[in-house]
């Protein structure tokens, strides 16, 4: 969550304790002519004498609340009226049609019973707290504050700013959600707050509680936004401009360790975010970064297109639906099993290589295609990675975009539309990639993290594998990655050093919540560990050998991966085992390209 310690609340919240607080005998006198303060202490002018309390008794133990209900609507001698009637908090909210029953004016004033009416619910207040889901009725008033309705660059408008009573100085980010639009039934909407609610780590936007009124449901998340990377591309915020030039260095170098820290952490859960892209990557205060939209509601209606999230999609996420009815979503989950598969989709893809048989088209025509959402995962995170090394370089935003899109475009009515995606240009890719090692090499001199952008490149090219299953995994992207920051770009102890392995999770990755809402471990107790003393997570694939990454005076990018192959991408095979350095010959030979295949990408 973001603190602001400077931001206070304009709003008055009338909780339980406030209420108490409030309504003292000195305050209730201060609105009473003294012939009604001396009547406070008489004996209560019902109850045929069987009662001995007295009008003050009355309102301190029964009728606090509709004491400040009539001070606010600046009749509070009419307490001793009320009183006569025995009405008291209890029958607090009193219904519309019964609200004349109190007889607050001589003669019956409508619009002063409306006021009533509207104004008790300020005084029945259910508070949010951590880890719980309200729902609340329409007339209900919801106890929070938006202390910013400007939407964040790159944001949709169902996102804001809120802060709770309570809190001071916590702004929460707050998501809107129709329900029988973006979710078919209040439940619905539960069912997905369900499956986030322990998802909770410092680069995430994590879940902190949520509630459904008046037809749309609403979920709180700590880390509220200041700026996303789809806006950092395009204009640069002064809370980073305004940082030394080389802490603007590390600080992206940290960004992209951080992000797949993040992603690990969400993996070695079985969970997959599903939507990466720069509106989606954060930054709160002091340039803080983190992931959101895990609910995965983007608030585009039925028929639109997210141009976006299919740029930074993987290829095999993009794909022709096989029936009408599929077409009809246009919400979807984000942090999701693994485990999930479409049902018989007909996928197209737009790359050709020698080997049909080993093409990705081959696994895409299958009849039960088994697609990893984790594999999509970290094709999503290459590309925000290269768009992070692009900034870092000053060669990134709309000249990127224009040269994928270079040698892409699609027809359609008044023209070709340039088609900037990643998926469909890589090699277009490819060759920005050998200009960012160009310029990052001219750099080195000036500061060792430009020493990094080279390994960095390496290892994005086999995340842009075309073919699911030879891209690398979070732990060996999370290993690899911490040693280019140690080695190359001088960074001895990198932000977010965290195991997952093997059912552990360290810091704050930890922290889950139990059913009473509150923050417990999740068994075991926080460390920090060196990143080489990581070993893999086993995932079942052959482990090759780490490439040295070393000497990037002679490093080309190499093509990206055309086909299938026959092992599985490098990754560190123990801890204890010493790393082994592969040739670096490897790395001289020319650069190749792809030929682009003619067909043009099925949308919907």
């Amino acid at each position: 969550m973001t603190t602001t310690p400077n931001r206070r609340h304009s709003t008055m919240w009338w909780d339980d304790d406030t209420i108490e607080r409030t309504v003292t005998r000195m305050f209730v006198c201060s609105h009473l002519i003294p012939e009604e303060i001396e009547r406070l202490d008489r004996t209560l002018g019902f109850g045929d004498g069987l009662t001995d309390g007295t009008y003050w008794e009355w309102i301190e133990q029964k009728a606090k609340r509709i004491f400040l209900i009539l001070v606010e609507l600046k009749v509070p001698d009419q307490i001793f009226g009320v009183i006569d009637d025995s009405w008291d908090d209890e029958d607090l909210p009193i219904a519309r049609d019964q609200v004349e029953r109190l007889a607050l004016t001589p003669t019956r004033d409508s619009r002063l019973e409306q006021e009533f009416y509207e104004k008790q619910f300020y005084y029945l207040l259910r508070p949010l707290r951590k880890g719980e889901h309200v729902i609340y009725q329409d007339s209900e008033v919801v106890p929070l504050e938006v202390v910013e309705k400007k939407h964040v660059p790159g944001q949709t408008p169902f996102f804001d700013k809120v802060m709770l009573p309570g809190y001071p100085g916590t702004v929460f980010c707050r998501v809107k959600m129709p329900i029988g639009g973006g979710y078919s039934s209040p439940e619905d909407f539960l069912f997905d707050v369900n499956g986030i609610r322990n998802v909770q780590n410092d680069h995430l936007a994590s879940y902190w509680a949520s509630y459904v009124q008046q037809g749309y449901g609403y979920a709180l998340f700590t880390n509220a936004a200041d700026y996303t990377l789809k806006g950092l591309l395009t204009t640069t915020p002064a809370c980073f401009k305004n940082m030394e030039k080389k802490a603007r260095r590390r600080q992206v170098m940290e960004w992209i360790h951080c992000l797949i820290d993040t992603v690990c952490f969400l993996h070695n859960r079985g969970l997959s975010h599903g939507n990466i892209k720069p509106s989606t990557v954060l930054f709160a205060s002091e340039n803080h970064i983190f992931l959101s939209d895990l609910l995965g509601y983007t608030g585009l209606d039925r028929n639109s297109f997210d141009k976006e999230s299919y740029d930074y999609a993987a290829p095999e996420q993009w794909f022709k639906p096989s029936s009408p009815s599929s077409t009809s979503f246009h919400r979807r989950g984000t942090v999701t099993s693994t485990t999930a598969s479409p049902e018989s989709p007909n996928y197209i893809t737009s790359r050709s290589t020698p080997d049909s048989s080993q093409h990705p088209m081959a696994m895409m025509h299958a009849p039960t295609p088994h697609l990893s959402p984790q594999a999509a995962d970290i094709f999503s995170l290459g590309c925000i990675i290269l768009d992070l090394l692009s900034f870092l370089v000053k060669k990134h935003g709309r000249p990127f975009a224009t040269h994928r899109a270079a040698k892409h475009k699609t027809p359609s009515r008044g023209g070709a539309v340039p088609d900037s995606s990643f998926h469909r240009n890589l090699s277009q890719v490819e060759s920005w990639m050998t200009l960012l090692v160009k310029e990052a090499q001219k750099k080195e001199k000036d500061d060792d993290i430009f020493k990094g952008i080279a390994p960095m490149l390496h290892i994005v090219e086999h995340m842009l594998s075309s073919h699911p299953t030879d891209r690398p995994d979070a732990q060996d992207l999370q290993t690899r990655m911490y040693k280019i920051l140690t080695d190359h770009c001088g960074i001895l102890e990198p932000h977010c050093v965290h195991q997952y392995d093997n059912g552990w999770d360290f810091g704050m990755a930890s922290l889950k919540l139990d059913t009473t809402g509150n923050r417990r471990a999740s068994g075991s107790s926080g460390h920090h560990h060196p990143r080489n003393s990581i070993g893999s997570r086993g995932s079942g694939r052959s482990s090759g050998s780490v490439q040295d990454l070393r000497g990037q005076e002679t490093f080309l990018v190499p093509r990206l991966s055309r086909s299938r192959s026959s092992r599985g991408p490098p990754s560190v095979a123990s801890s204890r085992a010493p790393l082994f350095t592969a040739p670096r010959e490897g790395w001289k030979g020319p650069m190749t390209f792809w030929q682009t295949d003619s067909r043009m990408m099925a949308t919907r």
